[in-house]
């Protein structure tokens, strides 16, 4: 974008021209960087619309944050000053909005804010955990540290998420094709069977016949009628979820799903083991920690069972004692080993060692869930496309046999 800018010099001096910024923000950074106070600042109407930065799909992803985490952590151990770290990374990023944020955090940092408290102005960039990670290597002393202990989490919490990515997207590869195949069959395969046996009479055929070889008309009549409702309740789910009663009933029934449910459980219990251990380690209190793990947790069952746990602690009692309370969500292994942390005060390496084991038991229920959801998912192919073959060639084969 353009802006079109007055504003004066520290003598006094009038300047006006153009300056070109992702937004208004970033424009108004971009001239006080240079020593101007602005007294005048518009974007160019005249410019014309293919040559706005168009920022609908551009995105700050994990992968940024994590390479951002990574260099910040290699300044900071080579004692390079902080201001001077953050207006490096601002240059060299080729990311418009990545940009703007760090010139914000920039300004925020000259200005006397601590880092962690110029980064929490970017909620949707940088989270809880993050901003709590950066504020424990402020308070210790320890800012690379904490910075190398986030480029790491945030690294192996990307590669999870992809895994998990890659792993589904063949069972939904398999669903694309089913339904292709049945649209393929309904309007191409059933049509021409169609006029061979028109001339046995409608009422001589076999009820399943007549629905198939009535499937396409209706589909072509009505089919908007079910796609309506289909995009409806996809909607409507998503517009329920984001409510509270929504999500936590959902959460509730997500949770007992015959293959899903303990899969999901799998990747619950890895992410609490995981940020819980981290925050601990990087010296947070103990209550303090629960609360951000539970608005980390991504499933509202487990989010009331955690704040549970923190109300528990708090009251003196151990986070053994109140998880064990829950044996459906935290099985007896887990806080088995919790009460062992808690007794030898090596909780946090315990609780590493066992997001370790749930991420590999993870991906092995990522493995057994495939192996039995592609046999599923092709017998269900087969069975249907069959059944409709076998529903429109029977009259045909009792035909041959008279």
């Amino acid at each position: 974008m353009k802006f079109n800018y007055q504003a004066r010099t520290s003598g006094g001096e009038i300047r006006v021209g153009s300056v070109e910024a992702s937004s208004k923000d970033g424009a108004l950074i971009l001239l006080q960087k240079n020593g101007l106070f602005i007294t005048f600042l518009e974007e160019n109407s005249k410019q014309p619309a293919y040559a706005k930065n168009i920022r609908l799909f551009e995105r700050i992803s994990k992968k940024d944050i994590v390479m951002l985490s990574r260099q910040l952590s290699v300044m900071f151990r080579s004692k390079i000053p902080m201001i001077e770290a953050l207006n490096t990374l601002e240059k060299q990023t080729s990311k418009g909005l990545l940009k703007e944020k760090l010139q914000g955090i920039v300004k925020e940092v000259e200005g006397g804010k601590p880092l962690s408290e110029a980064m929490s102005k970017y909620p949707k960039v940088f989270s809880t955990f993050y901003i709590w990670m950066v504020k424990a290597g402020e308070s210790s002393g320890k800012l690379s540290e904490s910075f190398d202990y986030l480029s790491k989490h945030l690294e192996n919490d990307y590669e999870f998420n992809e895994k998990l990515k890659g792993a589904m997207a063949y069972p939904m590869l398999i669903i694309f094709i089913i339904v292709l195949v049945l649209l393929l069959v309904i309007f191409f395969v059933v049509p021409q069977m169609t006029s061979v046996l028109e001339g046995f009479g409608e009422a001589q055929l076999p009820f399943a016949t007549r629905m198939i070889i009535a499937l396409p008309k209706v589909l072509m009549r009505w089919g908007w009628i079910f796609l309506v409702l289909v995009f409806g309740g996809l909607i409507f789910g998503r517009k329920y979820y984001k409510t509270k009663e929504g999500k936590k009933n959902l959460d509730k029934i997500f949770l007992k799903f015959i293959i899903i449910g303990p899969f999901l459980k799998l990747i619950y219990l890895a992410r609490f083991a995981e940020n819980f251990s981290t925050l601990i380690s990087a010296g947070l209190p103990i209550s303090q920690s629960l609360e951000i793990v539970g608005n980390i947790v991504n499933n509202q069952t487990f989010k009331d069972v955690v704040f549970d746990t923190r109300e528990g602690v708090r009251k003196g009692e151990t986070i053994s004692s109140v998880l064990e309370q829950s044996p459906k969500l935290f099985p007896p292994i887990f806080t088995q080993m919790v009460a062992i942390g808690e007794k030898t005060g090596n909780l946090d390496e315990i609780l590493a060692e066992m997001a370790e084991f749930y991420q590999k038991e993870t991906d092995r229920g990522v493995t057994n869930l495939l192996k039995v959801l592609e046999p599923i998912l092709i017998i269900f192919l087969g069975g249907v496309v069959g059944g409709m073959i076998a529903a429109i060639l029977l009259p045909m084969y009792q035909m041959m046999a008279f």
